[in-house]
């Protein structure tokens, strides 16, 4: 069973700073790690894959310092890592990432099922995913929290809701965002560090996958951050003591004051 991860690298820190121009994170002197959340998905693909067979295959679109990121998936069992690197991919929104990242599944080809954490940490959308399966045509699941069975045809997932859980069953290929709840994430063993220093990460531009221009980049996204600012800080609140009658005449008088 053949199956991709998709990770992105994130900011290694909760102080973002944005460029105040283009509106767009700067990572210059930041450093940057594997988002959280896909390092769940990269260990359910290796789990799948120790389980049932085949490979894994880790893809990311970003900048070539992404390739560290690719390098750690690597040492943590993934087989194969490509990274998706054009200046014509700068300024794409989650729109068009996805649509990159189906293109980067379809040059790849033979695929079962494709892994992705829940939301990335930097932009919090939890949209690239399902954007991915869109793109591509194929079910997807959300909130993945356990698989309980693969066949050759078919994946039987537990769903995380706000109220539970659901039991899902999928026809293959179907794409999986995952959550924390899912697995364990390992440590890099020895040998896996000594095979991610010699592999060589596969790098793919625009052309390479077959990108329409029209799609990609900011010109290519249908949406755009106009600005950013910081809110402003709350008021202090009023405490209001009493009975319920006369919390509710204070409370009304309160709030007709404030609006």
């Amino acid at each position: 069973m053949n199956i991709i991860v998709s990770v992105k690298q994130v900011p290694n820190t909760t102080q973002v700073r944005i460029n105040p121009e283009t509106n767009t994170l700067i990572r210059e002197g930041v450093e940057c790690i594997i988002n959280p959340f896909d390092m769940y998905a990269v260990e359910e693909g290796v789990l799948l894959k120790e389980k049932l067979g085949g490979k894994v295959t880790v893809i990311s679109m970003g900048p070539p310092q992404a390739e560290a990121a690719l390098k750690e998936a690597i040492s943590l069992g993934c087989d194969e890592a490509i990274l998706l690197t054009d200046r014509l991919f700068a300024g794409s929104d989650t729109w068009a990432t996805s649509y990159v990242l189906s293109q980067a599944v379809k040059k790849i080809g033979d695929f079962s099922i494709i892994i992705c954490g829940k939301q990335a940490s930097d932009g919090d959308t939890a949209q690239v995913g399902p954007g991915i399966s869109m793109h591509l045509g194929i079910p997807q699941v959300t909130y993945v929290k356990k698989v309980e069975k693969i066949t050759k045809e078919t994946a039987r997932v537990e769903r995380m809701t706000e109220e539970g859980f659901e039991i899902i069953e999928t026809p293959l290929p179907c794409l999986f965002t995952v959550v924390k709840e899912i697995n364990r994430p390992r440590l890099p063993s020895l040998k896996g560090k000594m095979k991610a220093k010699k592999a060589e990460i596969i790098k793919w531009g625009a052309e390479d996958l077959g990108c329409d221009f029209d799609k990609i980049g900011l010109d290519g996204s249908p949406t755009r951050v106009v600005k950013i600012f910081t809110p402003p800080p709350r008021k202090n609140g009023v405490i209001l003591k009493g009975v319920t009658s006369e919390i509710v005449d204070k409370l009304a008088s309160e709030l007709k004051n404030e609006f």
